[in-house]
């Protein structure tokens, strides 16, 4: 059986980056009756935090992607990472390198490493030159009994190369030469990441990695040990990154809020519609086709269809409008304005709720009017936010008058002042009071005051909502009723607010 994970580490929110690895490795699980599975890769303990795996495993939720099995705390199996790796020196296959360490922080040691690859490799120095490679056993268990420090390292052959096919990117293939001896447990006892992945993998039957791009490298070198533990290599499948507007890798220290899932969560997004999107960033769906649901998603889906360009996720920092992808709040409008109602009305709820907006008479005496409130003004909201927000005068008197809406179609008017009670005067004589009836009203009135009827319906607009645009005044108006109506429309709350 199909066996992947998703393996955060709780040091932070949850990237989106992260969410769309947890999302390809669920949709491929659920596509050919796998399993998918979430393990917490807390093992830097000055960073890992439980305000962060619950962000994680929240963000999980949101996103509606459910987990097989309990989930696997990677500092749990710290001593059995601890054994693997004596077990590798007695079989000859690591040894323990007893080289004095300076002092270096958890920060910078990977850095370290890397530099001195790179250094290593410009300078054709041999990554086997290391004195402890080919210590004899007796002595190396001696100094070890003697309570020396060291680290121990995995024996990589002096030639030959590592070689795998990843399901996007192809075969990749690494000379020994150029991969240092790998660290496996530093001199405190510490296992390193990738001996660490490794046998957590293998112990969670894992038979398929979908990671992000950026592990291309580690994949050599984790080869290597599964090699040596005499396991079996799972098949990789390495995903493009998500890139900033300026092509530069999208990370929470540079990028800040906007790449992490919460954001989209608090902002008012609906948890469909940002796993759609998500979706799309690296993976192409047959016919070009955008809006997905999950079932659809899960049949679509497969690795082979995930590009290796790297996507591009378009923001606007210093623009509230376009704070986050264009694409993303037009989808999100599109779920808001399309899907059914009775799965949107809880979400609505939540926010107006949030907002100190709701009343419980709309889970009853009022529920059809609250269901035809949220169809009506849906159709042109970007986010569930826009409900408390640009819809607030649906749902509370305290609600306010964009000041751009009243300026036009009010206070440049003046006659609107003695204008607008006279048409409430009106509205309140129309029996039934329905849309069609309070059209009828309105339009009489301007043809009798010589009036256009848009002077009418534009002021009207802003009277009742605040806002200059929105759905069908006549709708709004028989949604709204005939007492609030009138009462909205003998305002003098634009002339008291805004200087004529």
């Amino acid at each position: 059986m199909t066996r992947v994970r998703f393996a955060p580490s709780p040091t932070g929110y949850l990237h989106i980056g992260a969410a769309r690895s947890a999302l390809f490795n669920w949709l491929y699980a659920r596509k050919v009756g796998g399993k998918f599975l979430l393990r917490i890769e807390d093992t830097d303990l000055q960073r890992s935090t439980d305000e962060s795996t619950r962000s994680i495993i929240e963000g999980l939720e949101w996103l509606g992607l459910d987990y097989d099995e309990e989930k696997v705390f990677q500092s749990d199996n710290a001593d059995k990472h601890r054994a693997a790796a004596r077990k590798l020196v007695d079989e000859g296959k690591a040894y323990r390198d007893f080289t004095p360490k300076e002092e270096r922080g958890d920060a910078n040691v990977k850095q370290d490493i890397a530099d001195r690859a790179r250094a290593h490799a410009a300078e054709g120095i041999d990554h086997r030159s290391n004195p402890f490679r080919d210590l004899a056993k007796d002595e190396s268990d001696r100094r070890a009994a003697a309570g020396e420090p060291f680290a121990i390292r995995l024996k990589v052959a002096r030639e030959g190369a590592s070689h795998f096919a990843d399901i996007v990117y192809g075969d990749q293939d690494r000379a020994y030469s150029e991969i240092e001896d790998l660290v496996l447990l530093r001199s405190d006892g510490h296992p390193l990441y990738n001996l660490s992945v490794v046998l957590d993998d293998i112990e969670m039957g894992i038979t398929h990695v979908i990671r992000g791009q950026d592990h291309l490298t580690n994949t050599h070198k984790q080869i290597l040990i599964y090699q040596a533990l005499g396991a079996a290599v799972p098949q990789f499948a390495h995903l493009p990154l998500i890139l900033a507007p300026n092509k530069a890798k999208l990370s929470k220290r540079k990028h800040g809020e906007v790449v992490s899932l919460t954001t989209y969560r608090d902002r008012g997004f609906v948890p469909a519609a940002f796993r759609n999107f998500l979706a799309l960033l690296g993976w192409s769906p047959p016919e070009g086709k955008e809006i997905l649901s999950k079932e659809e998603l899960i049949e679509a889906f497969s690795l082979e269809a995930i590009g290796r360009a790297n996507a591009v996720f378009n923001f606007h920092e210093n623009d509230p409008r376009h704070w986050t992808d264009d694409k993303a709040l037009w989808m999100n409008a599109e779920y808001i304005r399309t899907m059914p109602l009775d799965e949107l009305l809880p979400m609505v709820k939540e926010e107006l709720r949030a907002e100190k907006l709701w009343r419980e008479e709309y889970d009853d005496d009022e529920r059809e009017w609250f269901s035809n409130v949220v169809d009506l003004i849906r159709q042109r909201f970007f986010t569930l936010k826009d409900f408390s927000s640009q819809g607030r005068a649906y749902f509370s008197e305290d609600f306010d008058l964009d000041e751009a809406a009243v300026r036009k179609n009010i206070l440049k008017e003046a006659k609107l002042r003695e204008l607008l009670p006279q048409l409430a005067t009106r509205l309140d004589q129309v029996e039934p009071f329905t849309a069609a009836n309070a059209e009828t009203a309105l339009r009489t009135f301007a043809e009798e005051t010589q009036q256009k009827a848009g002077l009418f319906i534009n002021a009207s607009r802003t009277m009742l909502t605040g806002q200059s645009v929105g759905p069908s005044m006549f709708d709004v108006f028989e949604i709204m009723g005939r007492e609030r109506s009138a009462m909205r429309l003998r305002s003098q709350r634009p002339w008291n607010e805004f200087q004529v």
